[in-house]
């Protein structure tokens, strides 16, 4: 219900900014690059992991930025991977992310950029029975493209790949699952 409530709000606000273009000022990646941001994006969820631990779900994420100039930006998050698995092994996972976001301006309106940096994140999980929680700390590493509408808003394509690893303890059994998560994610940014 949150996930539903949240890209309804991504949407909404998006068709909002999208009605307001006429009286916005235009961007100006010279000028106007250069601040704080924040945002939050919605999008598709592939986990593949070594054993039966695949399953495709959404995710959300919301972050908050500061950028240097217009190729520089230095970027925290939380991430909520949502739930996913099998009945033999499921889990959940969310995290806080820190890292920076190399972009590069195509046109006035229209910049790729490149991101990466550290995850913390923590899991509960269920193994073949076995319940737990675990908390580590792994790497992200992605790329998008923005999109920017006036001054203040941008909407984004995102794709990052987090890596995450998972240590199952038990009495009965000890495994390790090698997880990677790939998001691929559109979202909304403001700059003020």
């Amino acid at each position: 219900m949150k996930k539903s409530i949240l890209a309804y709000a991504l949407i909404s606000t998006g068709f909002l900014s999208t009605a307001t273009l006429v009286h916005a000022e235009a961007y100006n990646p010279d000028s106007d690059a250069a601040g704080v941001y924040v945002g939050g994006n919605y999008g598709y969820l592939r986990v593949d992991g070594d054993d039966e631990f695949d399953d495709d779900k959404d995710a959300y994420q919301v972050f908050l930025g500061y950028s240097l100039n217009e190729y520089v930006a230095v970027e925290g998050s939380y991430v909520d991977f949502g739930d996913y698995g099998n009945s033999v092994a499921s889990a959940e996972t969310d995290g806080y992310t820190l890292g920076l976001k190399l972009g590069l301006p195509v046109t006035n309106n229209i910049e790729i950029y490149a991101k990466g940096g550290q995850l913390w994140y923590e899991t509960d999980y269920s193994v073949l029975g076995v319940d737990g929680n675990e908390e580590d700390t792994g790497l992200f590493a992605g790329v998008g493209v923005s999109y920017h509408l006036d001054k203040n808003w941008a909407v984004k394509v995102d794709y990052t790949v987090y890596d995450n690893d998972l240590d199952v303890d038990s009495a009965d059994s000890d495994s390790d699952f090698s997880t990677d998560m790939k998001y691929a994610s559109v979202g909304l940014e403001y700059k003020f």
